[in-house]
């Protein structure tokens, strides 16, 4: 019996350190604009990348401005100042940027499904979410469908 324990306990140890591992979510690394950007947005937004995945995250943010700066509508530049805002704990600012990002690329799977994006919610300001009732209500319950016997 205690050979059988111990084997079970062995088992049990190691299924658990294999698990452990899973659990740890992928770096969130910046992207690459999209060809046909200018050379400038494309050395800002390098510049910025090398900041990023040296934690100089200041830096970072400086070279990603400019590259959203230098071409507006590219929907990573966005994201990768997104990114680096959220590392530096600027959460609203961030936001702003991923859905602006979001909005960029309907269909740019990788932005839509990320996991710097999932936390906000709905990356379109636009979509309705469905309200349930108001916890506390103005309205005074009927009961019965109307007033009471009058006395």
């Amino acid at each position: 019996m205690k050979v059988v324990t111990g084997f079970l306990a062995v088992i049990m140890l190691v299924v658990l350190v294999g698990c452990a591992g899973a659990d740890k979510p992928l770096r969130r690394v910046p992207l690459k604009l999209t060809p046909g950007v200018s050379a400038e947005a494309a050395d800002h937004n390098e510049q910025g990348t090398r900041a990023y995945m040296t934690n100089r995250f200041e830096d970072a943010r400086v070279q990603f401005e400019m590259a959203v700066v230098a071409a507006p509508d590219s929907a990573e530049a966005h994201y990768n100042l997104g990114l680096t805002l959220f590392s530096l704990g600027q959460g609203q600012e961030s936001r702003d940027q991923f859905i602006q990002a979001a909005n960029l690329a309907p269909g740019n799977k990788v932005i839509w499904d990320s996991p710097a994006l999932r936390p906000y919610g709905s990356p379109d300001p636009n979509i309705e979410v469905d309200k349930k009732e108001k916890p506390y209500s103005t309205q005074k319950p009927a009961f019965g469908g109307g007033p009471g016997p009058r006395m």
